[in-house]
């Protein structure tokens, strides 16, 4: 495919706030990058730093093959939908990166946090990337793991009930020491 021949596809997420954008190419290899504010925009994602420039969005989260956008209470759907997808199309047609850099992995992980890790890449993450959301690692510590949701995630309505009937269910079904995931 022709990187210019981009095609963009809406999906509703379960977050009221949230629309999810499904994009025809890839647009990273791995992971996701969550953007809230303009000044980690700027460092990391030009796409992220012309989303966040819509009146009305709060948040932009970068996936594997889609966008994620979240507006705040008070923003309009029709006119950031309608800016919103015209920013990605034009962005991905464009030679601009969607991403500068990549997220480098921590060193010194105990085995117990790559059990973790491995979990959550290999079975929560895409599940939850289908709803345009994701699930990120920050710590273990002392029977507790600490998880930052991000997209369609970040304030969804049903993400208490997917993290502790489903994440926690399922980390301590692996690593029995797990005594709670806490979003942070």
């Amino acid at each position: 495919m022709n990187k210019k021949d981009v095609y963009v596809s809406l999906e509703f997420t379960p977050n009221p706030n949230t629309l999810k954008y499904v994009v025809s190419s890839q647009l990273l290899d791995r992971g996701a990058a969550n953007f809230t504010d303009m000044a980690s925009a700027e460092k990391r994602s030009p796409l992220a730093v012309k989303l966040l420039g819509i009146a009305g969005v709060s948040g932009v989260m970068i996936g594997r093959n889609f966008v994620t956008v979240t507006k705040t209470e008070e923003g309009d759907w029709d006119a950031v939908h309608q800016n919103a997808s015209s920013l990605i199309e034009k962005h991905l047609a464009s030679d601009e990166p969607v991403l500068i850099g990549e997220d480098v992995a921590k060193e010194g992980q105990s085995e117990t946090e790559r059990q973790i890790i491995e979990i959550l890449d290999q079975e929560i993450r895409p599940a939850v990337a289908m709803d345009g959301g994701d699930i990120t690692f920050e710590r273990y510590d002392d029977g507790i793991v600490y998880l930052h949701l991000q997209g369609a995630c970040a304030g969804c309505p049903g993400a208490t009930m997917t993290l502790k009937m489903g994440v926690e269910n399922r980390l301590r079904e692996a690593i029995p020491e797990i005594r709670e995931v806490v979003a942070i």
